[in-house]
C-alpha cells in the first residue's frame, strides 16, 4: 500500500524552514555545504524565506579531517561548526547560525518556542542517536521531521521520519523514524564503532571518500522534491558504493508494519528460550 506522503499544512509559511544540523563532520559538512542551494532553489520556487539554519557541533578541526571534510591547515584547532557557518556567511550573504557545543537533551529544551522543523541528525555513535530519539520524541518537542543519515566504509543510509511528539501525532501514514525501523541503530548496548583514527591511511580504511557526500546529496535531492512538490513517495534510501546500488525506502505503511513486527518477534525469542 504505497502511499504519498504529504508536506504538513504550514510548514512553509510566513517564515523560514527552521534546521538543525547536529554533527559537522564528514556528513554533517556535506549537508550543511548543500543547503544554500536548497535554499535559493526553494527562493525561486516561490517560498520567499527559504531556510534558517544552525549547524551544532562541539568538535574542533585535526589534521586528519582535511581527507573527507573541507577544512584545510589554517582552520585547525578551531571549532567545526563555526569555520563552516561562517564560511557560508560570507560567501551566501546568509545569516545562519553555529552553535560550538554539542547536542544533549537539553539542547531542545532551552529552546522550546524555537524548535527546528526539521533536525538533521549527522552522528557517529549509536549512543548520539539515542541522545536525538529522546529529545525529539518527547510530547513538548515540535520537530516536524528527523532526517538521520549514517554510513560505515563504504555504504549508508538516510532516513526521514516523523518522531511521535507534540507536533505528530500517531496516524497510519506518519513517516516513520529510523529507530522505529531499525531500533539497533540507536542501542547502545550493541557497541559502538572504533574511535577516528589519527592516522590518514587507517582512516581511509575505515571509510572510503565521497560516501558522505554522496548519501549527503541523495537526502538533499529527497528533500528539495518535498519542498517544491509538497509530496515524496519515498523517506530513505540505503547507498553501497562498492556495487553501485541505491535502494529507497518507500512511504510504505504496510511494510513499516511488516518491520516493526519482525522487530518484535525477534526480541521475544530469547524470552521463550529463556523460559523453555
Amino acid at each position: 500500500m504505497r502511499v504519498e506522503h504529504l508536506l504538513p499544512p504550514g510548514l512553509l509559511g510566513r517564515r523560514p524552514v527552521r534546521i538543525l544540523v547536529v554533527g559537522a563532520g564528514g556528513t554533517g559538512s556535506a549537508i550543511v555545504m548543500g543547503l544554500p542551494y536548497l535554499h535559493q532553489a526553494m527562493r525561486a520556487w516561490g517560498h520567499g524565506y527559504g531556510l534558517e539554519v544552525t549547524l551544532m557541533d562541539g568538535d574542533t578541526v585535526s589534521e586528519t579531517n582535511f581527507l573527507r571534510q573541507p577544512f584545510s591547515w589554517s582552520d585547525v584547532g578551531q571549532n567545526k561548526a563555526t569555520v563552516l557557518i561562517n564560511r557560508i556567511n560570507l560567501f551566501w550573504a546568509t545569516k545562519w547560525n553555529a552553535q560550538p557545543v554539542c547536542f544533549d537533551e537539553s539542547t531542545l529544551r532551552s529552546n522550546h518556542d524555537r524548535n527546528p522543523d526539521l533536525l538533521i541528525a549527522c552522528m557517529d555513535t549509536r549512543a548520539a542517536r539515542g541522545v536525538i530519539e529522546r529529545s525529539v520524541c518527547r510530547k513538548s518537542s515540535y520537530v516536524a521531521y528527523w532526517l538521520d543519515l549514517g554510513n560505515n566504509a563504504s555504504s549508508g543510509q538516510f532516513v526521514l521520519g516523523q518522531p511521535l511528539n507534540g507536533r505528530n501525532r500517531r496516524e497510519a501514514e506518519r513517516l516513520r523514524t529510523v529507530t522505529e525501523l531499525y531500533p539497533e541503530i540507536a542501542d547502545a548496548a550493541g557497541g559502538e564503532d572504533p574511535p577516528p583514527s589519527c592516522s590518514a591511511v587507517e582512516a581511509l580504511e575505515r571509510q572510503e571518500p565521497f560516501i558522505n557526500q554522496a548519501l549527503a546529496a541523495s537526502a538533499l535531492a529527497m528533500l528539495a522534491r518535498l519542498f517544491r512538490y509538497g509530496k515524496l513517495r519515498h523517506h530513505g534510501g540505503f547507498l553501497n558504493a562498492a556495487t553501485g546500488q541505491m535502494s529507497a525506502i518507500p512511504a510504505d505503511p504496510d511494510l513499516w508494519r511488516r518491520m516493526i513486527r519482525r522487530i518484535t518477534e525477534k526480541r521475544r525469542i530469547p524470552r521463550r528460550n529463556k523460559r523453555s
